[in-house]
């Protein structure tokens, strides 16, 4: 615990706080209460074995420092001159996030004390009291800024206010995939182990016929690794505000990995020699690389090659809290004209004519994957995003790729940020061949559609296993989906001709939902419409596929997913029912039971593209709140709250929460579980305090099932 030495902790000494003095009290008394409030010392329980470190996944970093992360609660303690009074005595926290560049104008923080913390505020109270000790718990918000902040206690008292710094005693907030309203939230135990907290993983090479696979050791808990990474983030010249948010923190890491345009850490070499530094093959991990960097105050390291941009990349963003992997794919091309097309030229005698040909297929390219939702796009593109830090292309001036969210690339989206052209290029472009003429004009002589982008890998987790991810990346090659894709992207390109466009769109698709929609526990049901607008006949192959996402637009899995041959008559309206059963989806739901419908198909006479989606919920039941008999106040008022389980299976540890009706805290009933199918009728007697219109709020939580609540207008009449 704390010392009586106010100097154990780095800060002032006691006698040398700075005090701003009111003016003293009308009866000049000097009772204990009124002494100043001075803080001898502060405790922020930050040992590796401590309730802090433990509880935010954090006893591994080698610093002896506090590092928390985001969205979470951590504890201090806070000795004072003399035991604080919670009647005239005030606290609060000042926490000054700055910047080495002073063109960065950093952020300030105040942590006021309260009586009950509430989620998503900065916020503490105090949980202990001991004498002239108080032990705090501090409420972090889910969407901070993470960097090193610099901690002030600030007492205040009848007789002054005091400022005590905590120097050299800093805090290092990091992103937190445990927290579920950090947008890096990964739900899977297993996979946190994997993805943020494992130090050693596999990195796959060779060719597609021979994957070799090398061990790399991340060094993300090393000594000195976080503050390079976050000395990293300082080069970036990025807002400080903007740290809050992965997709431009995982952005600026790709661009500031490698050495190209700001004096990153790495610089390329795809020569025979390297003679001045270190050949990339001879590289086992990424510790040695980024502190070299760091205790050279940024001088770029030589030499690194995809692999090691990759290894770099995946220790950084792994050191800040981002769930992130490296991932290898085989026959990787490097698209130059963005055509996001593969172009091989030749010449006459079918000979390659090398200073046309500039698009390249690599062996092997190894880049990253990074998980995070993306708020900043359509629902459907959160999760695995690429982020690659080995420089090929310019992104907005810079040498960096991504985040590319993989969804997009597979549904060759590449009108969606960022990059997504050119990481669709790199495993799904066609290998087009074009024959010169005299003339100078070009023609397609031969096309490879399914060369590029094989056997993505990346490690199992839990195992030194290697898995095969294309599938996440492309459906399987040849068919209709993939060509869909390849089509609808090459749109976008340079080359928006070279594949035939559909000669007429005279059919339209779309999804209709009736009424409310479907309600959670019974079947959804919808319909497909198509409309056939031309005086002749149309047939069609449809593909649909149900998903189950998160709220925040994450796909989860595939639920269902199926074809439906399409016969439409000219002039003809079609309406297709569509149904999933509960039995279908009842094990794949999560939080808020949404679900995401793709359909997709290609007309057969015209070649035109039909795509649709719609996002729903499933419903789920509200309470029904009755009052038994007039409100008036100061007489006790019964109200009955009946709820039906709409689902067949059990609910498990069911919670009631109840509060209005001019009641000063929430009532909670823990009911147990309800059976399937079961009504639960709960009597709840109340005694209204204030008279007019009040409404009654009731809402029922369990694992199994969220988002019930109901709420009734009572009337309360004066006694």
């Amino acid at each position: 615990m704390s010392s009586s030495n106010p100097n154990t902790t780095g800060g002032p000494s006691a006698s040398t706080p700075a005090a701003v003095p009111t003016t003293p009290s009308a009866s000049g008394t000097s009772a204990a209460s009124d002494k100043l409030l001075m803080v001898r010392s502060v405790d922020l329980l930050k040992s590796k074995d401590g309730q802090n470190r433990l509880e935010h996944h954090t006893d591994a970093y080698f610093s002896d420092k506090l590092i928390v992360r985001r969205g979470q609660t951590f504890q201090m303690w806070v000795e004072f001159s003399r035991p604080f009074n919670p009647k005239s005595d005030k606290l609060q926290l000042l926490l000054k996030l700055d910047s080495i560049f002073s063109s960065n104008p950093g952020i300030r923080i105040s942590v006021p004390l309260v009586d009950v913390l509430e989620d998503s505020r900065w916020e503490m109270k105090i949980v202990e009291q001991k004498d002239k000790r108080v032990r705090l718990a501090v409420n972090t918000l889910p969407t901070a800024s993470i960097g090193r902040y610099k901690v002030t206690v600030e007492s205040f008292s009848q007789r002054g206010r005091l400022l005590f710094p905590c120097t050299p005693n800093d805090i290092y907030m990091l992103f937190n995939p445990w927290c579920e309203d950090d947008p890096v939230f990964l739900d899977n135990e297993a996979e946190r182990k994997e993805y943020v907290l494992n130090s050693m993983g596999r990195i796959y090479y060779g060719t597609e016929q021979q994957i070799g696979a090398r061990t790399w050791n991340f060094a993300q808990f090393e000594q000195d690794i976080l503050e390079a990474c976050l000395f990293l983030l300082e080069k970036g010249q990025v807002a400080m505000t903007e740290w809050r948010d992965p997709v431009i923190v995982s952005r600026m890491v790709s661009a500031l990995v490698n050495s190209n345009d700001d004096r990153g850490v790495l610089m390329g070499n795809w020569s025979d020699s390297f003679e001045g530094g270190t050949t990339p093959t001879a590289w086992s991990g990424s510790g040695d690389i980024l502190r070299r960097y760091y205790k050279s105050s940024g001088k770029p390291v030589k030499f690194g090659q995809c692999w090691v941009y990759a290894g770099v990349t995946t220790s950084v963003l792994r050191c800040l809290g981002i769930p992130t992997r490296c991932v290898t794919n085989f026959s990787s091309a490097h698209d130059t004209d963005l055509s996001l097309t593969t172009d091989i030229y030749l010449d006459e005698k079918l000979e390659l004519i090398k200073d046309e040909t500039s698009d390249s297929v690599w062996n092997f390219h190894v880049w990253n994957e990074s998980w995070m939702t993306r708020q900043d796009l359509p629902a459907g593109n959160g999760g695995w995003q690429v982020v690659d830090a080995t420089p090929q292309e310019l992104s907005q001036g810079s040498y960096r790729c991504g985040p590319t969210p993989v969804s997009a690339v597979r549904n060759g989206q590449v009108d969606l940020k960022f990059d997504t052209p050119f990481v669709f290029a790199e495993v799904n472009s066609d290998r087009i061949y074009w024959q010169k003429k005299p003339d100078g004009s070009l023609s397609q002589v031969h096309v490879e559609k399914n060369s590029i982008g094989q056997h993505i890998s990346t490690k199992a987790v839990g195992s030194d296993a290697r898995v095969d991810i294309t599938h996440l990346y492309k459906y399987p090659e040849g068919s209709e989906e993939e060509r869909i894709a390849v089509e609808t992207a090459s749109r976008f390109g340079s080359k928006p001709t070279l594949y035939p466009s559909p000669t007429v769109n005279d059919v339209s698709i779309e999804i209709v939902m009736d009424g409310a929609g479907p309600r959670i526990g019974g079947d959804a049901k919808l319909s497909i419409v198509l409309k056939n607008t031309s005086s002749k006949q149309r047939t069609a192959s449809l593909l649909y596929e149900v998903m189950v996402m998160y709220y925040t637009g994450v796909l989860k899995d595939t639920v269902k997913k199926d074809r439906i041959p399409i016969d439409l008559k000219p002039q003809e309206t079609k309406t297709i029912p569509w149904t999933l059963q509960y039995n279908e989806y009842m094990n794949h739901l999560v939080d808020q039971g949404a679900l995401m419908l793709t359909v997709t198909g290609r007309v057969n006479q015209t070649k035109q593209i039909l795509a649709t989606q719609l996002n729903f919920r499933l419903r789920t039941p509200d309470l029904i709140i009755t009052p038994l008999e007039d409100a008036v106040v100061g007489k006790e008022l019964t109200v009955k709250i009946t709820f039906q389980n709409p689902l067949s299976q059990v609910l498990k540890n069911v919670l009631f929460r109840i509060e209005g009706l001019g009641m000063q805290s929430i009532r909670m009933i823990e009911h147990g579980d309800v059976e399937k199918l079961e009504t639960v009728t709960l009597m709840e007697k109340f005694v209204p305090t204030v008279s007019g219109s009040q409404k009654l709020l009731a809402s029922m939580d369990c694992r199994q099932l969220t988002q019930v609540h109901g709420f009734a207008d009572i009337v309360v009449k004066p006694e």
